[in-house]
């Protein structure tokens, strides 16, 4: 849920004095050898243009590794108990800055195989460069998971139904748009979401679109469970 917002930059400076550093080592990268794996809390690396991230940073969060065959084919075994509040958000993002007006396409593909238990969701998380807002598009989501702030009604944007969201974690307004019904792989036109926001809405105005990100926030997968992101584009001009 979006009540990460920084922590996961924030916190990366204190990883060593944290204690969950002692686990993330605990579960296994699979079999097959990948191009790029890691068990660290922070685990990252950038390949063919994205930047992956292991990114633990809830309390509570058990053990978690990220194996990568390129920054668009990627995925994680996360064995995190069956506790509430978010433990992981592994993701992989691509960066645009570009205003909303200065672009003419934003847009993304997906397709993932997730488990069938555990609590998480599959989402995008976008920020603005100054990390003010965030918007979120969950595609799929199992357990008990559900986004931040009061709902706004549903809206038909992008090539998709979502359930539209408001709220503010203290430090950043929170746009979650929660698909209608589960999907494990399609195309989301994101730039008309944006300008939704910004011209129908009024929620923002001409923000500069830093970060888009693409993973799963996960809140339990106890006995470690496997998610996969076969495959992932995000593509603007």
């Amino acid at each position: 849920m979006a009540t990460r917002t920084l922590r996961r930059i924030t916190m990366a400076v204190l990883a060593p004095a944290l204690a969950l550093g002692a686990t993330v080592g605990l579960a296994s990268a699979p079999a097959s050898a990948a191009v790029w794996s890691s068990c660290d809390q922070w685990g990252s690396t950038t390949l063919n243009g994205y930047t992956l991230y292991n990114d633990i940073w809830g309390s509570g969060a058990g053990s978690q590794c990220i194996w990568a065959n390129s920054g668009t084919n990627w995925g994680v075994n996360a064995n995190h108990p069956d506790t509430g509040g978010i433990k992981a958000y592994p993701n992989s993002k691509k960066v645009v800055n570009k205003s909303i007006t200065s672009l003419s396409s934003l847009t993304s593909s997906y397709n993932v195989t997730v488990p069938s238990s555990g609590a998480y969701n599959t989402s995008y998380d976008i920020w603005d460069t100054g990390y003010k807002y965030e918007t979120m598009l969950w595609v799929n989501k199992t357990g008990a998971v559900g986004p931040l702030g009061t709902s706004q009604g549903n809206v038909t944007l992008g090539g998709h139904t979502w359930t539209v969201y408001k709220g503010n974690n203290g430090s950043n307004d929170v746009f979650s748009f929660v698909r209608t019904s589960n999907s494990t792989s399609g195309t989301v036109n994101v730039l008309p979401i944006l300008k939704w926001i910004k011209d129908t809405k009024g929620w923002f105005g001409n923000v500069t679109i830093g970060d888009v990100q693409f993973g799963f926030e996960i809140t339990s997968s106890s006995g470690g469970l496997n998610f996969t992101t076969n495959s992932e584009t995000v593509s603007s001009s």
